[in-house]
C-alpha cells in the first residue's frame, strides 16, 4: 500500500508542475495534494506543521496567480479582454505547438494582443496592456513553477530519507 501511495503521489508531483502550466490545473494544490498523500504512507511520520506551511504557500500562491495577472494588466492599461486573451493564447500554445517551445512565451502575448484589439483599443495601447498582461501571466506561472518544483524535491527528500523502509525488499 505504501508503494502506490508513494506512486499516486508523485503521479500528483508532475501533475501539478504540469498545472503550473495549465489554468485549469491548480498546480501547487495538486503538488500539495501528492506531499499530503506520501505522508498518508505508514512509513513517512505525520508532520502536520510541515504539511499545514506547505497548504498555507500552496493556498497564497493560488490566490497570487488570479492577483498578479490582474495587477500586471492594471498597472499597464489592459482590460479583462486582454487577460482572457492571454488564456486563449495559452491555450492555443499548449494545445497546438506550432512554434514549439517558444510558443509558450509567443502565443499568450499574441493572445493578449488580440484581446486588447477586439476590445477596441487603439495599437499602442493594446500593445502595451498585452506586454502587461503578458507579463503578469509570466510572473504568476514563474511562481508556480518555482513552489511546485520546490514541494517535488520535498517530496523526493522524504522518499529518499525514508527509502530503506519504504523499499524494504531492496535491503
Amino acid at each position: 500500500m505504501d508503494i502506490t501511495l508513494l506512486v499516486i503521489g508523485f503521479i500528483l508531483m508532475f501533475v501539478g508542475i504540469l498545472g503550473s502550466f495549465l489554468p485549469v490545473l491548480p498546480g501547487p494544490l495538486v503538488s500539495w495534494v501528492g506531499l499530503l498523500v506520501l505522508s498518508l504512507t505508514k512509513v513517512i511520520p505525520n508532520d502536520w506543521w510541515f504539511l499545514g506551511i506547505t497548504l498555507a504557500i500552496a493556498l497564497v500562491v493560488f490566490t497570487l496567480d488570479y492577483i498578479i495577472p490582474a495587477v500586471g494588466t492594471r498597472k499597464f492599461g489592459g482590460t479583462k479582454a486582454g487577460m482572457f486573451g492571454t488564456m486563449i493564447g495559452l491555450l492555443v500554445a499548449l494545445f497546438f505547438p506550432i512554434l514549439g517551445p517558444i510558443g509558450i512565451i509567443i502565443w499568450p502575448f499574441v493572445g493578449a494582443l488580440v484581446g486588447e484589439l477586439m476590445n477596441k483599443a487603439d495599437k499602442k495601447t493594446a500593445t502595451k496592456a498585452a506586454f502587461g498582461s503578458f507579463i503578469g501571466f509570466l510572473t504568476g506561472t514563474f511562481l508556480k513553477f518555482v513552489v511546485t518544483i520546490v514541494y517535488l524535491g520535498l517530496f523526493i527528500f522524504q522518499a529518499w530519507e525514508y527509502k530503506a523502509d519504504l523499499f524494504p525488499f531492496f535491503n
